[in-house]
């Protein structure tokens, strides 16, 4: 028990209360520090999915059929290709247009095995369809394809053709069992990668669900599985598959498998869920009496990703949900990417974390976990370890100073049995300066797929993290370092609604190249532009303010920046986002800005009404000021209960006379000042209108005044009308008040008559013209007088 003692009252906890309270006072101290920076995750563009398709930044693919049930796309940019996998089809699209050149292969389960996939209880509909779920390149004109056939896997190849030609096809008969390459089940989360013909996959490989494993196949070697032991797998949820190699000798060539499991090191946690990274040396090929066609080189360890907090109480992030390779000139270093959320009751976050190899090998090369029996705890091994060390591939280090271990059915057996008993490394690996790059908490949507482009600017490389969500949007996203400590700014540079529905990101892939992502979800694919830098303005300070590292002010607009470029004249600023030092002489004032189209708004006083100001920006802010007539200074525009300012615009509840003059809505954002938009209100005042109201009652019996102009009608009613608005309002601004009340009065009907009465004057005016050209004519036309 936990005591607590205050002035008056003594408090009993019990322990697990104590830490669900500490749980609680972290989660108030992130949320706090979080505050901090909540400004910088408010998008700089917020796109909606008209606005992609309007500017043609996006196309989509649906299918041919009307719906798609996207599971798994491969970009294959050797044949300019993008191969999607869907319920009993497949598709080739070509890259730079996926929407044209088109085509297809049906690929349908058989009628029996439809049929018993019914009879063990399945969904004929959702789950007894051959789903496509495996896209890899087998070699230049095939590739390999698997698909779950009812919960019945099935594999089979699909020629491509050599480059340059778009072939397609695929014999539906030629297929082969697809156990331990695809899932049975259509929306089970699996990882596979297609490396030297062989195919490595961690999935779940039975009907059922309960035998989790990773497997080899294909080939010319023997299969390989890992062993059936809750220690090596528990309950796993794979991510993502890659090789990675040590160093030059091919030999040490090494799998590497990122998954998500239930802990067994989690002390006092039962259900505890950890995220892992696993491996296994490419050239294993089990041992000779022991690990018999099992994984003898399977080991793992810990990913972190926490937050710290005071009296190191950390916040972890323990859920995997997707992971990036970013590939660097030196193919044994790759940057590791990785996107958690957590798995606490207490509050929805999620974090991005970034690792380096020479971690992760540091880690695998340090001590095994090890636990003496079930009422001990987890500690570093210090017994001694049997050589050759478990988890070390066969290969010329083994092999030194005679060829003794050349493979690991030579290891002896105590090699294999410590493997099998020490499969989790003590040492977790923890990513780079111990602290995430990203870190979103409460909000409403769920953060699914990342994908990263390392861009270089004006002033350095700045990785680039596309973020994709369960409501059909991708976050664009940079981390900067605040000078020289360890602390992120996180800017949200776009947020894109690529789907038109909130439907969830499954599946994200990046072409550097073309400069596009390719981005799937159920309902369809969409291919989108890493960037349209036209899209942040026309003007020097808006460029610079967005801190795109893909745009920079070229002297006339805001383009794409190219490092090889030789054009002198670019303005960018990533770090600081300061225009009025990048933009000298490049129209950063807001006076040079403020020359924008003034509109009319026509009010009766006492009524209600609203300005409307929408910032390009979120990220600006908006004030109002007001200029009563022309000779007189703007002020600053005092909200009360009557006049309130909201997030789009100003609301007058009650308009008075005096509110009448010039509004100026104008934005700030990081110093930077303009006016964006400018509204001239003018206040009819409240005796005139009821004096002509009662004037068109007693001549129109209650009429609506909607056809109009006085010159497009003979009725008297109508000329008086018109007559006695423009007195209230003026005669300056005849075409502003035509509109006006065309807008405010008419329905449907009468504006398409209105518009048939202007035609047939402007048809009539044209005659008159022509008449009075004619030699002799010296008489108006008797219809002329009436118009």
């Amino acid at each position: 028990m936990w005591l607590l003692a205050s002035k008056n009252m003594i408090f009993f906890f019990p322990i697990n209360m104590l830490l669900f309270l500490q749980l609680v006072f972290h989660w108030c101290i992130l949320e706090v520090n979080s505050s901090s920076y909540r400004e910088s995750l408010v998008p700089r563009l917020r796109l909606s999915y008209q606005d992609l398709l309007s500017s043609n930044r996006t196309h989509l693919f649906a299918g041919l059929h009307g719906f798609l049930d996207f599971r798994v796309m491969f970009v294959d940019e050797y044949h300019d290709r993008l191969f999607i996998g869907g319920k009993d089809a497949l598709y080739s699209l070509a890259l730079d247009k996926s929407n044209t050149e088109v085509k297809e292969i049906i690929w349908t389960s058989p009628d029996v095995q439809r049929e018993e996939c019914v009879l063990k209880g399945k969904d004929p509909v959702t789950e007894c369809a051959n789903y496509v779920r495996l896209l890899q390149p087998f070699n230049k004109t095939h590739l390999l394809t698997c698909g779950t056939s009812a919960y019945q896997p099935v594999c089979s190849f699909v020629y491509v053709g050599h480059r340059g030609e778009h072939m397609f096809q695929m014999d539906v008969k030629n297929t082969e069992d697809g156990r331990g390459k695809c899932p049975y089940e259509p929306s089970k989360l699996f990882a596979s990668t297609f490396v030297g013909g062989e195919l490595y996959s961690g999935l779940t490989a039975d009907f059922l669900g309960r035998d989790p494993l990773i497997f080899r196949s294909m080939g010319t070697r023997s299969t390989m599985r890992t062993e059936t032991d809750q220690r090596l797998l528990h309950d796993p949820k794979f991510v993502a598959a890659h090789l990675i190699p040590d160093n030059a000798d091919r030999d040490n060539d090494k799998v590497y498998f990122f998954f998500t499991e239930k802990a067994a090191e989690s002390e006092g946690k039962k259900h505890a869920i950890f995220s892992r990274v696993g491996r296994v040396c490419a050239n294993d090929a089990g041992g000779q009496r022991v690990l018999v066609n099992k994984w003898s080189t399977f080991i793992k360890a810990r990913l972190v990703c926490s937050v710290p907090g005071p009296d190191g109480v950390d916040t972890y992030f323990d859920e995997l949900e997707d992971i990036f390779l970013l590939r660097t000139r030196d193919e044994r270093n790759p940057d590791i990417y990785a996107l958690f959320s957590s798995v606490s009751n207490v509050f929805q976050g999620y974090a991005v974390c970034v690792y380096r190899m020479v971690d992760v090998r540091e880690a695998f090369n340090g001590p095994f976990a090890h636990k003496e029996g079930p009422d001990y705890q987890w500690t570093a091994y210090e017994g001694k370890v049997p050589y050759p060390r478990p988890g070390v591939c066969p290969s010329k280090i083994t092999n030194q100073p005679y060829p003794q271990y050349g493979r690991t059915k030579d290891y002896p057996d105590d090699v294999l049995h410590f493997a099998r008993s020490h499969p989790l490394m003590y040492h977790p690996i923890y990513p780079v300066y111990r602290q995430p790059l990203l870190v979103k908490t409460n909000i409403p949507y769920k953060l699914k797929q990342i994908v990263i482009d390392r861009v270089d600017a004006e002033d350095g490389q700045y990785d680039v993290m596309f973020i994709g969500t369960d409501a059909g949007s991708v976050l664009k996203v940079i981390a900067l370092r605040k000078g020289n400590s360890v602390e992120m700014e996180e800017l949200v540079l776009e947020e894109l609604q690529v789907f038109k529905s909130s439907t969830p990101i499954t599946s994200m892939e990046i072409s550097v190249k073309r400069q596009m992502l390719f981005i799937g979800s159920p309902s369809a694919v969409a291919v989108v532009k890493l960037h349209q830098c036209e899209n942040y303005g026309n003007a020097c300070a808006e460029c610079c303010l967005a801190r795109d590292p893909y745009c920079a002010w070229d002297g006339v607009s805001c383009t794409r920046y190219m490092s090889s470029s030789k054009r002198r004249f670019r303005r960018q600023d990533i770090r600081n986002g300061n225009p009025v030092h990048q933009c000298l002489g490049q129209n950063p004032n807001a006076e040079d800005l403020d020359d924008v189209e003034e509109k009319l708004v026509y009010v009766a006083e006492s009524n209600s009404t609203f300005l409307e100001c929408i910032p390009k920006s979120p990220q600006a802010n908006a004030k109002w000021y007001v200029q009563k007539s022309p000779n007189e200074i703007k002020e600053e525009v005092k909200t009360d209960e009557r006049i309130v300012r909201t997030e789009h615009g100003l609301l007058f509840r009650k308009v008075q006379k005096l509110d009448e003059g010039t509004y100026h809505c104008k934005t700030q954002e990081h110093g930077f000042a303009q006016t964006v938009t400018k509204i001239h209100l003018d206040v009819i005042a409240g005796e005139q209108l009821e004096e002509l109201r009662n004037r068109e009652d007693d001549d129109a019996g209650g009429k609506s005044p909607c056809v109009s102009h006085p010159r497009l009608s003979s009725s008297a009613h109508n000329r008086l009308w018109f007559k006695d608005i423009m007195q209230l309002i003026g005669y300056s601004n005849l075409h502003h008040v035509e509109e006006y009340c065309e807008k405010v009065w008419c329905n449907d009907k009468q504006r398409k008559k209105y518009k048939q009465i202007a035609s047939k004057h402007k048809a009539s005016t044209e005659v008159i013209k022509k008449e009075k050209m004619k030699p002799g004519r010296n008489r108006t036309p008797r219809h002329a007088i009436a118009a």
